[in-house]
């Protein structure tokens, strides 16, 4: 029998580029068609629900009745939903409680939020093994909702403020994102720094903050939208109704068809459709998260994959 010889592979001669892997190679016209139009139809699945919701908002109560529910067309402009939810009522006091609540809130996670990735990044600092273990440990094992409550209730914190926000002011997984940003900055700048006479506090404020700007905006958003978007807390710890933020209003108003304090006259009286307040709440719960993401999106990409990556 005849062996048979595999013939070597020729190597690229120096003026030859390397073959390329597959999903390096240019895409092709069919290939950049298809991207655009799945992107296309994604965008208008998300823009489109917005889209009726705010129209429907704007719109009078003979357009919406007319349309039979939602306006997908506008006829008309009318911001009377508004001015009745931002006259004095029980909107307008919610809105303010959810803007202070996640201004507050925000600031005191990320203030401990801070400190601590802080710490746990720097390898000599006391016992920060078993404190990164144990925070780790919170995040597969929880006491959970009963020992919870009562421990809120036996702070004496239901029926306060604090209720929305010390249950939920740290998230382990935040701390650890900062935590991976602060180890890839450069030790040799924080030595030097001490070496000056620097501190702690100093070093944190002046150095390592101002060099990582891009994972703080991420994570102060991560807060702020979750303090703003925040529901349970308020239905579990609050009794009293003009206690409540926006979002559990909202609940009140879309899904048990309850109308704010101040808005059921004028909705009994055709001068307000209810559909249209509702889908204003949505937008009003909506518009601080829409106005804030832009702002932070050049940061997201390097902070998430930078403080996740590193560390």
């Amino acid at each position: 029998m005849t062996a048979v010889i595999d013939k070597p592979v020729s190597e690229p001669r120096w003026w030859q580029a390397p073959p390329r892997p597959s999903w390096e190679e240019k895409p092709s016209k069919a290939g950049l068609t298809g991207k655009g139009l799945a992107l296309t139809l994604a965008c208008l699945g998300v823009l489109f629900p917005l889209w009726i919701v705010l129209v429907t908002s704007l719109s009078s109560r003979k357009t919406i009745d007319e349309a039979g529910g939602l306006v997908m067309v506008p006829n008309g402009i009318t911001f009377i939903a508004y001015k009745e939810l931002l006259s004095g009522g029980q909107v307008t006091r919610a809105t303010i409680i959810s803007l202070l609540v996640t201004l507050i809130g925000t600031l005191f996670s990320m203030a401990v939020s801070v400190m601590c990735a802080y710490g746990l990044s720097r390898s000599g600092s006391l016992g920060h093994r078993w404190i990164l273990m144990t925070l780790l440990a919170t995040m597969f094992f929880s006491a959970g909702l009963i020992p919870t409550y009562l421990l809120v209730q036996t702070l004496g914190l239901t029926d306060s403020y604090l209720a929305l926000i010390l249950p939920s002011a740290v998230s382990v997984f935040n701390i650890l994102v900062l935590r991976g940003f602060f180890m890839g900055i450069s030790q040799e700048l924080v030595d030097s720094a001490r070496i000056d006479g620097a501190g702690d506090f100093r070093i944190l404020w002046q150095i390592v903050m101002p060099l990582s700007r891009a994972v703080i905006a991420v994570i102060t958003l991560f807060y702020a939208v979750g303090y703003w978007s925040a529901w349970f807390n308020a239905s579990l710890y609050l009794n009293d109704q003009d206690m409540m933020p926006l979002q559990n209003v909202m609940i009140q108003l879309v899904q048990k068809q309850e109308a704010p304090v101040g808005l059921g006259q004028a909705i009994k009286t055709g001068e307000l459709s209810g559909l249209a307040v509702q889908m204003a709440v949505m937008v009003m719960a909506l518009l601080p998260v829409a106005v804030l993401s832009p702002f932070v999106q050049k940061h997201f990409k390097k902070g998430m994959l930078t403080g996740a990556v590193k560390g």
